[in-house]
């Protein structure tokens, strides 16, 4: 689709949005998306050169521009949805687990509000201002962000890599891996990567690497064995978890607690009673189930699920009465 810009100023400002993109445009198509003409295209590339921006060219069938990063290229132009963009990347940034990713995304916060018009920095101040960012459940592990920009620089340039690694159980090892993805998950980041040591596919959590570096070999193209590297990863996971089979009787009517136990399968027993199996992988999540449903509950299986049900009850007994366990 043509977006015709016919002032000049406002189709330089597009112009060089496109070229920030990190891509070689044709002439042509750099015409066609401005509805000009190529000479015009060639005249506004000389101008953003004049301004200081260092566009690049190259010649022949495959050739275009593109724009040259480095200490010489002046600030960055946002419009009104980038610059909000930007804001809200930068206060997710400040609570992802990366070693001094606070500071340094608050600093660049900083940065933008300075340079930002008064109508942006009225809106970007507003949202931060409502929005307040959950920390992350649990302990973070934090990385390092060098390591983030060495893994992703071979990822991006398709060579091996070597690092060491830390098992869960504290076992270290020597790996060579053709990394293809980082994943961040929550509150961890993972490297998803062909294991050349195993010959299978792997995932590392990256706050266990050590040492990280390319080798200089070329990294071999291969297909992942999922749709992307994201469920390559939640399937890596889930099936690590350890699952268990619950089967229960339920003192109540189907349709009185249907949907209030996840996705267990009910089956009547009679108008007042139901059977519930269901396969979880936390006793915790489905011992909570359990308990608040408002009616008697018979555990038949697992013995886990019994004994952990036992062990809440003479916590909440003992919290009850306001005694200890003795010795505690």
């Amino acid at each position: 689709m043509l977006e015709i810009v016919t002032d000049t100023p406002g189709r330089l400002l597009r112009l060089l949005s496109l070229l920030q993109t990190p891509r070689e445009w044709p002439g042509s198509e750099l015409a066609e998306r401005l509805a000009v003409s190529p000479r015009t295209i060639r005249r506004d590339v000389d101008r953003l050169r004049d301004l200081g921006y260092p566009v690049a060219a190259s010649l022949g069938v495959t050739g275009g521009y593109r724009l040259v990063a480095g200490a010489a290229l002046p600030p960055l132009l946002l419009d009104d949805e980038e610059a909000v963009a930007v804001a809200v990347g930068l206060r997710t940034a400040a609570r992802q687990a990366v070693t001094g990713i606070e500071e340094a995304a608050l600093r660049a916060l900083t940065k933008l509000d300075q340079v930002l018009p008064s109508r942006l920095r009225y809106r970007v101040r507003n949202l931060t201002a409502a929005t307040v960012p959950m920390a992350p459940i649990g302990a973070p592990d934090p990385v390092d962000p060098d390591l983030l920009t060495t893994l992703a620089a071979a990822i991006t340039g398709r060579q091996r890599v070597r690092f060491g690694y830390r098992s869960h159980d504290g076992t270290g090892s020597r790996r060579h891996v053709d990394p293809y993805r980082l994943v961040a998950a929550g509150h961890r980041w993972y490297l998803v990567g062909y294991d050349n040591d195993r010959d299978d596919w792997r995932i590392y959590r990256v706050d266990r690497l050590a040492d990280a570096a390319a080798t200089g070999v070329r990294a071999v193209p291969r297909d992942l064995p999922a749709a992307d590297a994201a469920a390559y990863v939640h399937e890596k996971l889930y099936a690590l978890a350890p699952t268990y089979r619950a089967v229960a009787t339920l003192h109540a009517p189907v349709a009185e607690v249907r949907g209030r136990v996840g996705d267990g399968e009910l089956t009547p027993v009679d108008e007042r009673t139901c059977r519930l199996v269901s396969h979880v992988d936390t006793l915790d999540w489905l011992a909570f189930r359990l308990t608040t449903l408002g009616s008697e509950v018979e555990v038949h299986e697992p013995p886990e699920l019994r004994n952990h049900l036992r062990d809440l009850a003479g916590r909440a007994l003992r919290a009850s009465t306001g005694h200890s366990r003795p010795g505690l």
